[in-house]
C-alpha cells in the first residue's frame, strides 16, 4: 500500500481517486494477474468502488481476462490494447520526469555546500 509520502509519479500528477488508484496498480503490476478482489486490496479501494467501474476497463480493453482459478476470474493489464501501452509509457515518462527533478535537486544542493 502506498502512503503520502510514497504515491507514485502517475498518482502526484493526476490525482488520487479510485480509478487512478486501480489504474496505477495495474501499471505497476502489468506483469500479473489478479482476481477482483485481490485488486482493490491491493490498490487500496473498496470492492464496490472497483466494481463501479471495472465493466467499463473490460469493454475498452484497457484490462483482459486471462484465466479461472477455482471460482475466481483472473485479470491483468492488456498489453496488446494501445490505451494501456500508451497508460504505461506515460507513467514510466512521469516517474522519469519525477527523477529528473530530484537528480537536479540533489545537485544543487550538493554544489552549495561548501
Amino acid at each position: 500500500m502506498k502512503t503520502e509520502e510514497n504515491k507514485s509519479a502517475f498518482l502526484e500528477y493526476l490525482g488520487d481517486t479510485p480509478k487512478l488508484r486501480f489504474l496505477d496498480f495495474l501499471i505497476g503490476n502489468h506483469f500479473f494477474d489478479f482476481n477482483m478482489t485481490d485488486m482493490a486490496k491491493e490498490a487500496n479501494i473498496s470492492y464496490n468502488s472497483l466494481k463501479s467501474f471495472f465493466d467499463e476497463f473490460l469493454k475498452k480493453g484497457i484490462i483482459i481476462k486471462t484465466r479461472r482459478v477455482g471460482k475466481s476470474d483472473m485479470y491483468k493489464l492488456d498489453m496488446d490494447n494501445e490505451i494501456a501501452k500508451n497508460f504505461l509509457k506515460f507513467a514510466w515518462f512521469l516517474t522519469k520526469q519525477d527523477l529528473c527533478v530530484e537528480n537536479k535537486k540533489t545537485l544543487q544542493m550538493s554544489q552549495k555546500s561548501p
